[in-house]
């Protein structure tokens, strides 16, 4: 899978995205339009590059952390200082060509180097300019610091996390920063769309904050229906009785029977009958209401076999079920090798990488593997040469500063 040869362009070819981001929303918001075949190219600082490059903690063969090579994916890399003034001058250029910008430091910033919106929308009319940040572009937290930790407290996410008894917990991946990539994503598409018909681009605000609470439509449907605030319940859920973990005899697996239906169909499977006419389960507003006493009936029958036995046996009878995996076992699963979930990459430093496969699949379309997770500053010559400079403008940008720190 390093290349997947296709009779037809992507369905993003031709389009030239900017990336002015680092660490994660941003990258990966561009990383999915790559994927798509548009021309990504990760504008670094010189000497440093993105942060994610020197993150994690463990060493590879490389500079590159093993977080940049899994988020950077068919990507060009050019290094610019864009507080000087020739690095400004490459990058105006750049944007003249551009159809995308994504870039994710803090508000204010891009204003202050002078490539904010604005500026840039004089350049080229067209240009769909997407700002990731932490709180968005105005309110009173705009100017806060904001990474996935905060976004996940502040937003709600934390407090419906985790066992009721329990300290706070976040969502053990990040929530907030991924799911901001995929709402940018979606507004991005939306107005590139918007633009082929009326030739002109727009400003759009992604927020860490706003897309974590926009995942709580299930807990602000109850706290709007009956006033209730959302509280947390470990693995169950504010909607449906029983959908959750259960303790079998050798660990836990998830299993849900969400409606009448299904909630006969486990009583039979499990031998237990009585449980569908006992006046604490009859109903599931009656069986939420008694959440722990009938995980606790379950759990009779449950703690009798194995949680591998217990899956087969509801899923024979129509009953959702699951074990509870590590990822190696979602990854070397029978079903993640065949979704090709985990790939590998040619690398000229690292060899093979292992990369996450593509999420979802096009089928008349597929997205590729066509270049690897860039070194730093790897296509800024070839850049510089579609852009039209030559030797002397070249050697004049690098004495005033357009690629060092």
């Amino acid at each position: 899978m390093t290349k997947t040869p296709s009779t037809k362009p992507l369905p993003l070819t031709g389009v030239r995205v900017l990336d002015v981001s680092q660490v994660m929303a941003g990258p990966y918001c561009c990383m999915l339009l790559a994927d798509l075949g548009a021309d990504v190219i990760k504008i670094e600082p010189p000497g440093t590059g993105d942060q994610t490059r020197g993150a994690m903690g463990f060493k590879m063969k490389g500079s590159d952390s093993m977080g940049f090579l899994n988020m950077n994916r068919n990507k060009r890399s050019v290094t610019l200082n864009l507080k000087s003034k020739a690095g400004k001058e490459v990058f105006f250029r750049l944007v003249k060509t551009a159809d995308i910008l994504v870039e994710n430091y803090r508000p204010g910033v891009m204003k202050k180097l002078g490539i904010d919106y604005p500026t840039l929308k004089n350049i080229n009319p067209g240009l769909v300019y997407a700002s990731i940040s932490g709180f968005g572009q105005t309110g009173p937290w705009a100017n806060r610091p904001g990474f996935d930790l905060m976004a996940q407290a502040m937003s709600g996410v934390m407090s419906v996390t985790g066992y009721p008894d329990g300290p706070p917990v976040k969502a053990g991946v990040p929530v907030a920063d991924i799911g901001c990539a995929l709402f940018a994503v979606y507004g991005i598409l939306s107005a590139y769309i918007g633009k082929t018909k009326s030739g002109e681009g727009q400003f759009i605000d992604a927020s860490l904050f706003d897309s974590a609470l926009a995942f709580s439509i299930w807990d602000t449907a109850q706290y709007w229906g009956t006033g209730i605030e959302p509280y947390k319940l470990g693995t169950a859920n504010h909607m449906s009785a029983p959908y959750q973990a259960m303790r079998a005899s050798n660990g836990y697996f998830v299993m849900g029977a969400t409606n009448q239906k299904l909630w006969a169909l486990l009583c039979d499977k499990i031998n237990r009958n009585e449980l569908v006419e006992d006046d604490r389960f009859k109903t599931n507003p009656l069986r939420l209401a008694n959440r722990e006493e009938l995980a606790e009936e379950l759990e009779k029958s449950f703690i009798t076999k194995t949680s591998e036995e217990w899956v087969d046996l509801l899923l024979s009878g129509g009953i959702p079920a699951g074990p509870i995996n590590t990822y190696p076992e979602a990854f070397n699963s029978e079903h993640g090798k065949h979704r090709q979930m985990r790939m590998e990459i040619d690398h000229p430093v690292e060899g093979k990488i292992p990369n996450i496969g593509f999420a979802v699949k096009l089928s008349g379309t597929p997205q590729q593997i066509q270049r690897h997770p860039p070194l730093l500053g790897e296509h800024t010559n070839e850049l510089l040469a579609e852009l039209g400079f030559i030797d002397d403008e070249f050697k004049k940008l690098a004495e005033g500063g357009a690629f060092q720190p």
